[in-house]
């Protein structure tokens, strides 16, 4: 709920000190007597203690008075977006090596998977008018989510992704191909593919250059981003007793071949090593594929005067009409 002309609520400050007023107030008499000694044993009735309390009904009506001068509203805002949306495909690795503990989150060692997927959510919350769709991947290709405008779904069903979903490997090409599939129908203004990986092709049918031309043929740009460190890298292992040791373990990434791929289709390659070198490259994809939007904002609102003028004129009425009949003071 709103108010209007909220200045009139200051005319409820005056409400405590009318009531505080009448109740402080002390009764004095108009008529003088000798002596009262002969009223000391009469029992005030009821009527004249209530009436002591009648004008606090005008204090209360007042209340109800400032509250509907102040212009009580409720309503609801609709905002209409118009937009020309770009079609975006997220392509998430989620092979083995994904389990490196070479990022960083809150200052404790986190893998790689976790930190992108932080990532990815603030990306798709910073998105307007823009359908997202998500493949994962790792032996194979695998649609997670298609193209849609509910973010709240694609952000489920990202919190659903995680390593083990298909066999082992890393079927980059296939991936992108299958991403290719999911645009090369769209009709959005812009299409691109946001591929995130940290290793090298070993699997699938379809080769990461092939993969790219594909996307160059149906006019998708790929962004291809390198997550891991360089060198030996902490890793999760299990022992022969089926416990979980960390050791260290090499995970290269092909930069030749993934920048070969960004540029195939006019995109960019860049390289992660850290959990804020992430979150500014996924910022700058943002900035450098905004969808201009026009946001028009509209407010339908239902009056609530009336609820409180009402009740506040009966209050005075009220008030008026006990202290000139039942509970008039003699002067």
């Amino acid at each position: 709920m709103t108010f209007r002309d909220p200045m009139f609520l200051f005319l409820l400050l005056a409400v405590p000190l009318l009531v505080a007023g009448q109740l402080l107030r002390r009764q004095r008499g108009h008529v003088q007597f000798s002596s009262l000694n002969v009223f000391r044993g009469i029992r005030q009735p009821i009527s004249v203690k209530v009436r002591r309390y009648i004008p606090l009904l005008t204090a209360f009506a007042l209340a109800f008075f400032s509250i509907a001068l102040a212009r009580p509203q409720k309503g609801i805002e609709y905002t209409a977006v118009t937009t020309e949306g770009i079609d975006i495909e997220l392509i998430i690795d989620i092979s083995g090596s994904m389990r490196a503990l070479d990022f960083k989150m809150n200052g404790e060692p986190t893998d790689r998977l976790f930190v992108a997927k932080q990532v990815i959510k603030d990306f798709i919350k910073g998105r307007i008018g823009d359908r997202i769709g998500m493949v994962v991947f790792a032996g194979r290709p695998y649609t997670q989510c298609p193209l849609t405008l509910d973010y709240g779904m694609v952000l489920s069903l990202l919190d659903r992704v995680h390593i083990g979903m298909v066999e082992d490997r890393t079927a980059i090409g296939s991936a992108i191909g299958t991403a290719v599939m999911r645009l090369k129908d769209s009709k959005a203004k812009s299409r691109i593919i946001i591929l995130l990986t940290d290793g090298i092709n070993n699997a699938g049918k379809i080769s990461p250059d092939t993969g790219a031309n594909l996307a160059k043929s149906a006019g998708i740009k790929i962004y291809a981003i390198g997550v891991g460190q360089r060198g030996l890298v902490p890793y999760p292992f299990q022992d022969v007793f089926g416990n979980v040791v960390l050791g260290k373990e090499s995970l290269p990434v092909d930069d030749e071949g993934l920048t070969r791929i960004a540029k195939t289709t006019g995109g960019t390659y860049w390289r992660a090593t850290d959990t804020t070198a992430l979150r500014q490259i996924y910022a700058e994809i943002d900035k450098m594929e905004k969808t201009e939007a026009r946001v028009e904002r509209y407010a339908e609102y239902r009056e609530l005067f009336p609820y409180f003028a009402v009740p506040g004129l009966v209050l005075f009425l009220t008030g008026v009409v006990l202290e000139n009949t039942r509970f008039a003071r003699i002067p």
